[in-house]
């Protein structure tokens, strides 16, 4: 089984490195946000196919009762606000017959005995929430636990363009809150999220 795995930023990734090099997996760095996610992911498939994409990096976590530091396997994303206002409504892209703007991983190819965690649902966003009123309009909106990342939505969608299986797992790092870098914990998600990718590694090849 020929595997990529994705990423934002090499520090999302850097504790795999020589972990994956040993074992010729291959990865990809794409840059932050959907753009450079779509641009690079979609840039490297047009040079060979490959049989699972697993995409990792850390995120931002809705629930407050949730550890920091836990990692969560995204089974559905979504562009976030894909759409337009409608006075003081919201149509989606659906809803206006323009396109998709959920996506979900596909497990086709994947092996059941992969390594456990717990299933979460995620948006894709350009600006991270950190306002009280706009992080109270996504508690009324969605269920927990919810996922913010900035890349997650744009590589499902790659995924299913062309046809191959994808997961995607995420670590957290903080809460979906007003920007509080003292109360992030990115050493330890960066840390969770690559014992977890090694151990994937191990359960596939």
């Amino acid at each position: 089984m020929k595997i990529l795995i994705v990423a934002a930023t090499e520090e999302e990734l850097h504790p795999s490195l020589s972990f994956l090099a040993e074992r010729q997996i291959e990865y990809l760095i794409t840059g932050v946000g959907m753009v450079a996610c779509s641009y690079a992911l979609s840039k490297r498939l047009q040079n060979g196919r490959v049989d699972l994409l697993i995409q990792v990096g850390i995120g931002g976590i809705l629930d407050r009762e949730a550890a920091l530091g836990e990692v969560y396997q995204i089974v559905q994303d979504e562009i976030f606000e894909m759409g337009a206002e409608d006075r003081e409504n919201f149509l989606t892209i659906e809803q206006l017959g323009l396109g998709a703007h959920q996506f979900y991983e596909l497990i086709d190819a994947v092996p059941k005995s992969i390594p456990f965690a717990k299933k979460a649902q995620a948006i894709t966003v350009n600006k991270v929430h950190g306002r009280e009123s706009s992080i109270a309009r996504l508690r009324i909106r969605y269920t927990k636990p919810l996922i913010e990342s900035m890349e997650g939505a744009s590589f499902f969608y790659v995924a299913l363009q062309e046809g191959i299986a994808a997961l995607q797992f995420r670590a957290v790092s903080n809460y979906v809150e007003p920007r509080n870098r003292a109360a992030w914990n990115i050493g330890l998600a960066v840390g969770n999220m690559n014992s977890f990718l090694q151990e994937l590694i191990k359960s596939l090849v």
